[in-house]
């Protein structure tokens, strides 16, 4: 993907007119696979930018941002608490040890991967007195230098999340093949979506997989026609990153 193609919104009125964009390309995207936009949420995602910064996206409307590296969410939601109803995602990976970080701010978390994280999720969750919507990420692509269990892998975890109360497993969640071509990255979401299907038919009671974030800047109309309930837009409408993928996803 050329970043260039999208310049760094430096007003609220610039970042205002990214998001009517996006959002309107939401809206044709749904139209075209005979959806109701009101089934796919944007999840503006807001790495590496500064809080004083993420003020203006606020103004600009945002009441949720995502993040990939917890400490530097949490940093921002210290330095934004006065925006009472900011709510904050955290769709990166996550090591045991940074639990307690998202159990103390984040209102939904979309890497959960592994038995050990869920455990360590729900005690800090306890101590918290909160609740936390996750997702599952399933590693789609095959690639390595991505994060997510097997596909083969989600039957017993979903089942053994079952048993955590302070956790609402929400749904599944996929990183696409970084590929130009379109049916291979296609493949990915549509696989998601019926793995997410078959999860529902043994999924414990009272567990609802309603959620597929898939989806990003560059694939999220794909994603949409197959099925996607959050994109995660974030140079679409902030502008690109001066860091390259991989210090967010690295091998």
């Amino acid at each position: 993907m050329d970043h260039t193609n999208f310049p760094e919104a430096q007003t609220i009125e610039q970042l205002r007119q990214n998001i009517a964009t996006i959002q309107a390309r939401i809206d044709q995207a749904c139209a075209d696979a005979g959806r109701d936009p009101q089934e796919v949420r944007l999840l503006p995602v807001s790495k590496t930018h500064p809080a004083e910064y993420l003020r203006l996206a606020y103004a600009a409307g945002c009441r949720m941002l995502g993040e990939n590296k917890v400490q530097e969410a949490h940093q921002k939601w210290q330095e934004l608490e006065d925006l009472t109803d900011l709510k904050w995602s955290v769709i990166g990976h996550l090591q045991t040890n940074k639990a307690k970080y998202v159990a103390r701010f984040a209102s939904e978390f979309h890497a959960l991967d592994s038995l050990r994280l869920a455990q360590a999720l729900d005690q800090r969750l306890t101590i918290e007195d909160r609740y936390l919507d996750v997702l599952v990420q399933i590693n789609t692509s095959g690639e390595e230098s991505k994060y997510g269990i097997n596909p083969e892998q989600a039957p017993e975890l979903i089942a053994q999340l079952g048993e955590f109360s302070r956790l609402r497993v929400r749904g599944l969640m996929t990183l696409a093949m970084n590929s130009a071509d379109r049916e291979a990255v296609r493949g990915c979401f549509i696989q998601l979506r019926e793995l997410r299907d078959s999860l529902q038919a043994i999924a414990p009671a009272g567990m609802q997989l309603t959620e597929l974030s898939m989806g990003m800047s560059g694939d999220f109309e794909l994603a949409i026609a197959e099925g996607a309930t959050i994109v995660r837009i974030g140079q679409a409408i902030f502008g690109a990153r001066e860091q390259p993928d991989s210090y967010y996803w690295p091998k």
